[in-house]
């Protein structure tokens, strides 16, 4: 079992070798009447499609002697085919020739990198002008065709940051995405945890308001906040513009991490009321001196204002983390850990660059820090830090290993990396122990390496939703969990429901789109488990094993029996078996994805107004009729002669909105 999907991509167009070779010695010649000054990742890449050149083809397979006698000793960018035209591993080099050659060495290769040689059947080099080019190239290339052969940073999310606006009264508030608003964005931070705990924080201390700009153009009262006492309540002007605007510049210098500058002035005001006698405001500003210190006595300092990522690799039995630490104005914001895919048989030094590549010139809006420190001596340091000044606009550097306060920051960052890293490998081995049971339980030749599983959830027949969640060998895989919007269907109708969700999974996989499980997990019983079998007998995948994953008469975990389609045998496995654990697993994860759905548009349903829908009922009429009537329920037992006497309420609205809660 556990087989692998045919390949249906298309061979490229060929080239003789010295066909590519006069390609790559004329692509310079474009530089020379244009020199790219700081020119994008993104445009770069733009002139592969120009400026590649097709290596030569040997009948016996690739003939790396003729490619190599022609090939230019330039810096560039190559990248390595099979038979199909995938891209198997992209290169950047000094030399394209040196470089290139030394995968065709007779002694000293590992395994990983003779089975890649034994896969090329053809090379495509991009000519450039500097290194650096070369360097921005390579990880623009590696982010778009993610080669097997490659180290792959997975990380295709934003950052959140504080945003502060440039309103009258600034507003305090949690951003993620484009930013277009007028104001200071501070971060990034790691994750949104730490923004909410530094916001937790602020309201505490400063009282800035948080509040949606919408909201506060429209109170008639100070709202809870003011009582808790985490808002000034500049709404109701219950602070003045000087006081609110004091606040404000307090704000930013803590965000901007001037915290020493910004506890001597709190010390000199509370002097200052102390000595006017003004004792409530004194102990106001003692309080917020004690919250500041409180934050600020655990960091490391450097200078007081250090702004610097700290990044630490931990290598251990083929598997890798990164831990970087994020340090603004000399306070640590977070941290976060990464574990990238390793490619090659590389050394530490190669797998921290390939990571920093991904990281910080994969295209996302990342802000950087004028210094980077590793804890590895990082080859080509100067043209990496070239290329993120050029992207960045201003100086970066890119440090190994240091001493000072930075190399307290450092070793916290790479004992997390040990810790985090053992902590995984021993998750990753019991799962592979989990993957090996099952294997054996269902008598499968080789071992499963991608496991998808359906799953059906609705409220009550309505917002009928199914779930696909993907696990391999490494564990869930969330970027590939899908979730399909059933309708046309009679409420209710599971079967139905399932039919249509796996006929659109596998319609995709059959026009080339996604990836091919080795087993089919169906949460239900035989009814679901025949749906299964007659979509997948359609479009002529029987090589996928399916398996239904029923509950036993108690339903309780541990009594579940699998259901094998091919035979219609019931399978039992004992309630201690990783097998059936792993199953478990999968099966609760698709459930939990599936229920999340139905609740988030239930919970929608519920969050709104019966008045919105009405036609001519917006915000400002709704609030009139509350106003007027003090509750929902008078509203909607009101008559057409009642609902007429609020302002702005037509007779024709009036009417509209006794019939829609008077339909029968």
């Amino acid at each position: 079992m556990a087989k692998k999907t045919p390949n249906t991509g298309s061979k490229d167009s060929q080239q003789t070798p010295a066909e590519s070779s006069r390609v790559s010695d004329a692509a310079p010649a474009i530089y020379a009447t244009n020199p790219p000054e700081k020119e994008s990742a993104k445009s770069l890449a733009t002139k592969v499609a120009g400026l590649a050149s097709d290596a030569g083809e040997h009948p016996d397979g690739f003939d790396h002697k003729t490619y190599l006698k022609n090939l230019t000793q330039r810096p560039g960018v190559y990248q390595m085919h099979d038979t199909d035209g995938n891209v198997l591993y992209v290169g950047k080099a000094k030399n394209l020739k040196k470089r290139v050659g030394s995968y065709f060495r007779a002694r000293g290769l590992n395994t990983k990198t003779v089975a890649l040689v034994s896969r090329i059947h053809r090379i495509d080099v991009t000519v450039t002008a500097t290194e650096t080019e070369a360097l921005l190239l390579e990880h623009n290339l590696i982010k778009q065709s993610r080669p097997p052969y490659n180290i792959l940073l997975r990380d295709d999310k934003s950052y959140p940051y504080i945003f502060l606006s440039d309103a009258e009264y600034p507003r305090l508030s949690y951003h993620r995405g484009a930013k277009r608003e007028k104001g200071t964005y501070f971060g990034p931070y790691p994750n949104a945890s730490s923004v909410r705990e530094s916001m937790n924080l602020l309201q505490q201390v400063f009282k800035v308001r948080q509040c949606e700009d919408s909201y506060f153009a429209n109170r008639s009262r100070a709202c809870l906040q003011y009582q808790i006492k985490r808002c000034s309540g500049p709404c109701m002007n219950h602070v003045s513009d000087e006081e609110y605007a004091e606040e404000v510049k307090h704000t930013r210098w803590f965000l901007e991490g001037r915290s020493d500058q910004l506890i001597k002035e709190l010390g000199a005001s509370m002097e200052a009321a102390a000595v006017d006698m003004a004792y409530e405001k004194a102990a106001e500003y003692r309080d917020q001196i004690q919250h500041l210190k409180r934050v600020t006595e655990t960091q490391y300092i450097e200078a007081g204002n250090a702004e610097v990522d700290v990044v630490a690799l931990a290598v251990k039995a083929g598997a890798a983390c990164v831990h970087v630490l994020f340090v603004r104005g000399g306070r640590i914001i977070g941290s976060r850990s990464y574990y990238p895919k390793l490619g090659l048989d590389e050394d530490n030094n190669a797998v921290m660059m390939a990571f920093l590549g991904q990281f910080y010139l994969s295209g996302q809006s990342r802000d950087m820090p004028p210094k980077i420190v590793t804890n590895q001596e990082c080859e080509d340091a100067l043209e990496f830090a070239e290329g993120l000044t050029q992207i960045a606009g201003k100086r970066v550097q890119l440090l190994g290993p240091t001493r000072g306060n930075v190399e307290k920051w450092l070793q916290v960052a790479t004992s997390t990396a040990e810790q985090n890293l053992t902590s995984r490998m021993a998750n990753k081995q019991s799962l592979q122990k989990r993957f090996l049971s099952l294997q054996e339980a269902l008598d499968l030749t080789d071992m499963p390496k991608r496991i998808e599983c359906f799953d059906i959830s609705h409220s009550s027949g309505e917002a009928t939703v199914a779930s696909c969640v993907v696990f391999d060998q490494n564990g869930p895989k969330k970027s590939d969990y899908r979730r399909f919007n059933i309708k046309g269907i009679t409420g209710g109708d599971d079967y139905a429901a399932m039919q249509q969700a796996l006929q659109r999974r596998f319609k995709k996989l059959v026009d080339g789109e996604g990836q091919q499980p080795d087993i089919l997990l169906i949460d239900g019983g035989k009814g679901q488990v025949t749906q299964a079998k007659d979509v997948l007998s359609e479009y002529g995948l029987n090589e996928i094993l399916i398996v239904g994953v029923a509950k036993g008469p108690t339903r309780k975990p541990g009594l579940e029996h699998l259901i094998l389609a091919d035979t219609g045998d019931e399978l039992n496995l004992p309630a201690d078996s990783p097998a059936l654990h792993l199953i478990q697993h999968v099966r609760d994860e698709s459930h939990r994805f599936a229920v999340k759905s139905p609740t988030q548009q239930r919970d929608k349903k519920r969050s709104q107004s019966a008045l919105e829908g009405i036609p001519g009922v917006g915000p400002k009429r709704r609030r009139e009729l509350l106003r007027y009537f003090g509750s929902m329920k008078a509203v909607t037992e009101a008559p057409v002669r009642e609902l007429v006497k609020v302002p702005s309420v037509s007779e024709k609205i009036a009417e509209d909105i006794y019939a829609e809660f008077n339909k029968e």
